[in-house]
């Protein structure tokens, strides 16, 4: 039997998680920031002490990306002081991190998707820090995965893209959405499989990226929520405004590490 942490666990990763983790084999512990505050080493270090863990997901992070611009320092506080926090804590007690990024560590001027050995080059805060992140766990970590994902989205929970756009659409709202930035949409109920699949493979340490596949713009996912859900509202392609947090214009991700 593994015994895996979970932090962040109220957000669509963590809940899809703990949802999939329902008669594991495994014992599963997620805690949220009342229980365990990962931008503080005094709180982890108390939580980390009342039991033993072989793994532990890293769920909790800054991922406002307009608001990193201006809350840069509430998103390196999560971001990068809470990761080097949970690697120490790691390190001493033996545990393997599993850590979340991004696709915005890229600048988006590539013309292919983007794999692991690529270089990286963010162009807003947010990917600026979680860059810093995954820097620290690659130089001081003793075991450890960085798991980038892109455009991560939920059918059934809170508040994302595929839930905006359903919502719309069913109030019968015209749609106008950006076709001028591509990437790989990714469920974040096949990200969690993933993670599963990890825990359960442990294949050699290191960055793997991970997502859906289906290259396609923000408009063209639109088109594809509307369509599955059989709406007829009009969506309008639109091109992205100025202003704002930087976002790269080309970000799919594959991976040339299966496992």
């Amino acid at each position: 039997m593994k015994r895996i942490l979970v932090t962040g666990a109220n957000g669509q990763l963590g809940t899809t998680l703990k949802q999939q983790s329902l008669g594991s084999e495994d014992r599963w512990v997620f805690c949220g920031r009342n229980e365990m505050d990962i931008t503080d080493s005094h709180s982890i270090t108390s939580f980390m002490e009342k039991q033993s863990f072989d793994f532990c997901i890293n769920c909790a992070a800054y991922t406002h990306v307009e608001g990193a611009e201006t809350e840069i320092d509430a998103a390196h506080a999560l971001n990068v002081e809470g990761v080097k926090n949970l690697v120490a804590a790691c390190n001493e007690k033996q545990v393997t991190l599993l850590h979340i990024s991004t696709d915005y560590v890229f600048d988006g001027t590539k013309k292919t998707p983007y794999v692991e050995t690529d270089p990286t080059a963010p162009l807003n805060q947010y990917g600026k820090s979680k860059l810093q992140g995954e820097h620290h766990i690659q130089q001081k970590a003793k075991s450890f995965y960085i798991i980038r994902t892109s455009w991560l989205y939920s059918k059934t929970l809170g508040a994302n893209f595929y839930s905006a756009i359903l919502n719309k659409a069913k109030n019968g709202e015209p749609l106008m959405v950006v076709n001028d930035q591509v990437g790989t949409p990714t469920n974040v109920a096949h990200l969690a499989g993933f993670l599963f699949q990890m825990i359960k493979k442990e294949p050699e340490y290191g960055l793997y990226h991970f997502s859906d596949e289906q290259i396609m713009s923000w408009y063209d996912l639109a088109v594809a929520i509307v369509k599955e859900h059989q709406l007829e509202v009009p969506v309008t392609p639109s091109t992205t405004s100025g202003g704002g947090a930087v976002r790269p214009i080309y970000s799919p991700l594959f991976s040339n590490k299966p496992f």
